[in-house]
């Protein structure tokens, strides 16, 4: 039997600090990190590797959509670009989830100015048994345009970044998007970041994530680099005082 893990006060403040952070170079929140085809996530269109933020080894209150909760996750915060006026913004991902029915697990990527001011949904995708994953059921709208446009999930979820969780499946609705291209175009000519995001929708286990590549703005690229030293050291103190979250082991269910 699952139980639903509560939020600290403590995660709220290390997550409100970080997002007040300068956006000038990438930062994590959680746990990111670079992978090539691994299981059931195969390489990107786009080159042998990706990012990726998954919910294993995530920070409570990381990872999540204002309004649509959540217990622990990981976000991804890249180093500010600027654009022009009808620049296509373009890149790639694949949400991977081992949570089914009941505990929908989501992922999404948020257009942010350099400020950290909200400008568009690139796109949500939530855990589903069937139909589209995106965008996510109670989550808001894609402003972007995805290719292709339909979003069912695949089977399998052995990957990696889901830690314990790689290979197993809780209920129906388990499995990967495969990769997925997401375009929109920039209205206002300024500097901007994106914000990436995966978590833990009802409680911490049955973990989720989503892979990420080929970010390009105007045709150039956006590095998409490891977190520097003082973006992890604020990390640790924003959630050092964080208190530990009950847990029950549910029987799970290989699912290759």
């Amino acid at each position: 039997m699952r139980i639903k893990t509560l939020l600290t006060g403590a995660a709220f403040a290390g997550f409100a600090m970080i997002a007040a952070s300068s956006a000038s170079a990438s930062t994590c929140i959680g746990s990111c990190g670079t992978l090539g085809a691994d299981g059931n996530v195969s390489a990107p269109p786009v080159g042998p590797t990706y990012t990726y933020v998954t919910t294993s080894g995530g920070a409570s209150g990381a990872g999540q959509i204002a309004g649509a909760g959540g217990t622990n996750g990981s976000e991804f915060l890249t180093s500010s670009f600027s654009a022009n006026s009808g620049d296509l913004l373009d890149f790639y991902f694949n949400y991977v989830t081992s949570d089914g029915s009941g505990y929908s697990d989501y992922g999404f990527a948020e257009l942010l100015t350099s400020s950290l001011t909200h400008v568009a949904w690139l796109f949500t995708a939530r855990t589903i048994p069937s139909g589209d994953t995106s965008p996510g059921f109670g989550l808001p709208s894609n402003d972007s345009t995805l290719i292709p446009a339909t979003t069912p999930i695949q089977g399998g979820t052995t990957w990696s970044p889901l830690g314990g969780y790689s290979g197993t499946c809780y209920s129906s609705g388990c499995g990967h998007t495969g990769w997925i291209e997401s375009q929109y175009t920039i209205s206002d000519a300024g500097n901007y970041v994106l914000r990436l995001g995966a978590t833990n929708s009802v409680d911490s286990q049955y973990d989720s994530g989503l892979a990420f590549a080929g970010v390009t703005v105007g045709g150039n690229d956006v590095p998409l680099s490891a977190p520097e030293p003082a973006s992890w050291a604020m990390m640790l103190g924003g959630f050092g005082l964080i208190g530990g979250m009950m847990r029950r082991r549910r029987t799970a269910v290989a699912f290759g």
